[in-house]
């Protein structure tokens, strides 16, 4: 062996354990040692579903700005779904069939998901909700030719207006997202108040969210339910207008969560905590009003919604333009990442859409849900990640309390069953 490779070679072992050193001094270095040598990630990876959604920007901007690999998991995989029955069917299969380990997703589905009320056979998938992804922004959206109407909160003038057009002998339909999802209960809930049995009176559909716009230009449907930007772009290109935000029927209401399956949470209980910081550290950056602009461009890229940018920036800044002649500046149902509460996930709201899915058939009256949202909701580990990234604001009780709506029904968690009586229009005695 020549004295000139000897030399060379030791140089390289010299380099390799100078980057070995400087690794060992970063994994130390993470907030909170959380990740310290011997107790990082079991994993360095894990497969993420979303929906073309403005609501699954954390996920985005976790993956772009590094927040995934900053707590030892750079292989992680944000992998874009079709439908949320797409959603639903590759978290079945998990990773190791081929699926995804979890999922931005409608906070109903991991509870219908979990009972196996919504699975081949009505086999179980256990699911656990980690975070809420946002609140607020989602809209019902309606047609163009209720325009003159001015369909809004008040549903009862699109009662009016659909029982004409059913008289004249045509068809009306309405399309949300998934049954039992958050917007089809939005949807419902909306018309109920109006007096519109959203099982007898119009037909509901199910419509991918990417595809109601297209949908409605081609007059499949009279109305929508879905997030943004779906209900801007309908009418950046004039197809139609914003009735409602769903923040006017319930003010800063819960929407997505963040849910991973049971098995990936309990075999990697250090790789979910990583996870889990990661997303809460986007979601703190994507409530930053200097990081709207950011947040907008990113969200609009072809890889996560490929959509125009203008579709995005409005209504993710507080500024919504109804398509009515209305336009709201500063608006106080703008869509809530972090500020507010947003991303902590209250039992209390997992219990009004479980309550509200009893309403409407999706589960058996009797279903124990104190032990169901025991089961799914991990509040606790939420509560583990947050002291861990230092956050000092952590709410102290697992319920946000009574919860009023715009047509003045208040849901007490404390007597569920005080509300669904309340409610006129149901599915159950």
């Amino acid at each position: 062996m020549s004295d000139g490779f000897r030399s060379s070679r030791r140089n390289v072992l010299k380099g390799a354990a100078a980057t070995l050193s400087l690794a060992a001094l970063a994994r130390t270095a993470l907030p909170g040692g959380a990740f310290a040598q011997g107790t990082g990630p079991e994993v360095k990876g894990a497969k993420l579903g979303f929906i073309a959604l403005t609501d699954a920007s954390p996920l985005f901007v976790a993956k772009e700005k590094g927040f995934f690999a900053k707590y030892g998991m750079p292989d992680v995989e944000v992998l874009k779904q079709a439908s949320w029955g797409t959603t639903r069917d590759n978290l079945v299969l998990g990773s190791e069939g081929n699926g995804i380990d979890g999922a931005h997703i409608l906070t109903p589905m991991p509870y219908l998901i979990s009972a196996g009320r919504v699975t081949q056979n009505n086999v179980p998938v256990p699911m656990h909700i980690l975070a809420r992804l946002n609140t607020n922004g989602q809209c019902i959206s309606v047609a163009k030719e209720y325009l003159d109407q001015k369909v809004g909160l008040d549903a009862k003038v699109f009662k009016a207006a659909i029982d004409k057009k059913k008289a004249a002998g045509k068809s009306v339909k309405a399309a949300m997202t998934f049954p039992g999802g958050t917007h089809d209960l939005w949807l419902r809930y909306w018309m109920a108040a109006g007096g519109i049995d959203p099982d007898k009176d119009i037909e509901t559909i199910v419509v991918p969210p990417p595809q109601m716009v297209a949908n409605m230009k081609v007059g499949t449907m009279d109305c929508f339910c879905v997030g943004e930007p779906w209900n801007a772009q309908l009418v950046q290109q004039g197809l139609g207008y914003t009735a409602l935000t769903t923040g006017e029927l319930w003010k800063d209401h819960p929407e997505k969560a963040f849910a991973m399956r049971a098995s990936f949470t309990e075999k990697y209980p250090n790789a979910t905590k990583a996870l889990l910081m990661a997303v809460l550290e986007a979601q703190q950056w994507c409530d930053k009003p200097e990081n709207k602009d950011e947040v907008a461009a990113i969200a609009a890229k072809r890889q996560w919604m490929n959509v125009p940018v203008a579709d995005v920036a409005g209504r993710i800044k507080g500024t919504i333009d109804y398509g009515d002649g209305r336009t709201v500046e500063k608006s106080p149902h703008i869509m809530k990442f972090w500020d507010d509460n947003a991303s902590y996930p209250y039992q209390s709201h997992d219990l009004w859409f479980l309550t509200e899915d009893i309403r409407w058939g999706k589960f058996d009256p009797q279903t124990d849900t104190k032990a169901l949202i025991a089961k799914v909701n991990r509040e606790d580990l939420w509560r583990e990640a947050a002291k861990t990234l230092g956050v000092t604001a952590i709410p102290t009780a697992t319920s946000r309390g009574k919860e009023t709506f715009f047509d003045g029904k208040v849901f007490d968690p404390a007597d569920p069953a005080a509300y669904l009586s309340s409610l006129g229009i149901k599915r159950i005695a």
